[in-house]
């Protein structure tokens, strides 16, 4: 179809709405292939640029008619709730709750309550989730190895039926053993197959399963992470790459930090000749430093990770409380609400915002993500 273009300056033919909104909704709907691009945005501008001046005098009603406009700014808070005796609390409404960001208070817009023993409240709408499942299986867990694979497939046997499980081993490599999958077969044999390597590049793996794998995940995301914290060999990622990489993700991290500590203290043939009897993870460590002072760091940005994006740090020293911490991470994930607001604050500047929620009964602690960064 042609169609006849303005050729003086300032002469402006205005064209009926109705068959405007054809010759537009005709241009839209066909499927742009890249060597035709050119051929419908020309066509598009110049139509445009006729019609630019009497556009600008159309009334608000019409304007807001022809103009859809989205705010893709949601920002979600995973939140759980418990008394002072640490029961957590699920029969909470939307209105008990306050969200304040940089000490303004915001609008909550989305509500989703946890459920109830499997059995859902009234109204409530809970998602399943996306969940990573990483395991750090450098050569500081060859002790351990069995007893991480038992306590991940009690673990995953633990979540809901619809729950997608990413299962990640990593030593100085980063491997995606299982994508996103609710199969308890093929869970079952990617957590079986992971094998000890050598080093431990936990940064990576942190980035790279939020970078490439969550980023993409819709709905509700954690990443339980088992290490002992100690990284070795991260190329390309750091403590702060990786950390504000989980600042700008909506996934809450729940560090469970086992203790390989004593192995290498008890197991002669891992002891160097230097001083420091914890020889073998003190030469993997970049800076040669004493084993106690690596483990020391690795626990404050353990608790650091779960402090920031909501989730919650447990300590694991032996198999059994391996397993318990495992199975206080499926009931607090079960019992989890999650709630959303646009910020009143739009400028995207890159900054970490800071975040609290608040619940308006006595005596209760609100554990949920400390901070965000707005792009």
């Amino acid at each position: 179809m042609f169609i006849p273009l303005p050729t003086g300056r300032g002469s402006v033919t205005r064209l009926p709405a109705l068959k405007r909104r054809a010759i537009l909704n005709r241009l839209v709907a066909i499927k742009v292939i890249p060597g035709l691009a050119l051929t419908l945005i020309v066509p598009l501008l110049a139509i445009s640029s006729g019609y630019a001046q009497k556009e600008k005098q159309v009334s608000q009603r019409g304007a807001d008619e022809d103009v859809v406009r989205v705010d893709t700014t949601l920002v979600t808070l995973p939140v759980s709730v418990s008394d002072h005796h640490g029961k957590l609390i699920r029969d909470l409404k939307r209105e008990q709750f306050h969200i304040y960001e940089d000490g303004v208070l915001q609008e909550i817009i989305y509500f989703e309550s946890p459920d109830s023993a499997g059995h859902p409240p009234p109204g409530a709408t809970q998602k399943p989730f996306t969940l990573a499942l990483l395991l750090d299986v450098s050569d500081s867990t060859e002790f351990k190895l069995e007893e991480i694979q038992h306590a991940a497939l009690a673990f995953v046997a633990l979540l809901r039926p619809d729950d997608r499980v990413i299962v990640v081993s990593f030593d100085k490599r980063v491997n995606f053993l299982a994508e996103a999958t609710n199969d308890p077969e093929k869970l079952r044999q990617a957590i079986s197959q992971t094998r000890t390597g050598v080093g431990t590049s936990l940064y990576g793996a942190l980035e790279s399963v939020i970078k490439q794998r969550l980023s993409r995940a819709v709905g509700r995301k954690a990443i339980v992470l088992l290490t002992d914290g100690v990284d070795t060999a991260s190329v390309g990622a750091t403590s702060e790459s990786a950390m504000r990489a989980a600042q700008e993700s909506d996934a809450a991290i729940y560090p469970i930090q086992y203790n390989t500590y004593g192995d290498f203290a008890d197991n002669p043939s891992r002891q160097t000749s230097g001083t420091d009897v914890f020889g073998a993870i003190a030469h993997a460590t970049r800076s040669g430093e004493p084993a106690s002072e690596a483990y020391k760091r690795a626990n404050l940005y353990l608790r650091l990770l779960a402090d920031k994006t909501g989730g919650h740090f447990q300590y694991a020293d032996s198999p059994k409380n391996l397993t318990r911490s495992f199975e206080r991470l499926a009931s607090q994930l079960r019992q989890q609400y999650t709630l959303g607001y646009y910020p009143k604050n739009k400028v995207a500047d890159g900054m970490p915002r800071q975040v609290k929620v608040e619940v308006t009964l006595p005596r209760m602690t609100v554990r949920t993500r400390k901070s965000y960064i707005y792009k």
